[in-house]
């Protein structure tokens, strides 16, 4: 009886290992995919100043997080933040990262792009330009600003 007790807990205990694991692979992977996201965006320069958004700190590593939704389909969240409180080209900056990432990843994504909370005075509208798909399609129609993006987007070596 012992023996079969042993045998039982040893088997609870390796399966607990099991979930683990598996837990920590699965962190592992939207990390890796996370650094994955960055990668793409970390090079889009801001619309005014000859920088890009990593180096004004607009996007860091911890802005991105990725959420797996099943069948090879992520989540992706992103908060940017602009460099003052009353940035007029943050609805710019969320329309080059919605471009970007649509272009360059090679998964199957949902976006959903934001302000970083508290970090602009008209967040709560800007939120909802950046995300709403017509809003962004009516933008890219217009040839000064798609011209602008593409600026913004294209790598310096394209």
């Amino acid at each position: 009886m012992e023996s079969v007790l042993r045998l039982a807990l040893l088997s609870v205990s390796q399966v607990l290992q099991l979930v683990e694991k598996r837990g920590a692979d699965k962190r592992t992977k939207m990390e890796e995919k996370a650094l994955e996201v960055y990668d793409v965006i970390r090079s889009i320069r801001d619309p005014e100043k000859p920088n890009t958004l990593e180096e004004l700190e607009v996007v860091t590593e911890k802005c991105v997080e990725v959420q797996d939704l099943g069948e090879d389909e992520y989540l992706i969240i992103i908060k940017f933040s602009p460099t003052v409180p009353h940035c007029s080209l943050a609805t710019l900056i969320g329309l080059c990262l919605q471009v970007k990432l649509q272009r360059c990843l090679p998964f199957k994504h949902k976006l959903e792009i934001y302000l970083s909370e508290g970090t602009h005075s008209t967040e709560e509208d800007i939120n909802k330009q950046i995300n709403d798909k017509e809003r962004v399609a009516a933008a890219m129609e217009n040839p000064n600003l798609r011209e602008i993006v593409e600026q913004c987007v294209t790598e310096p070596d394209d």
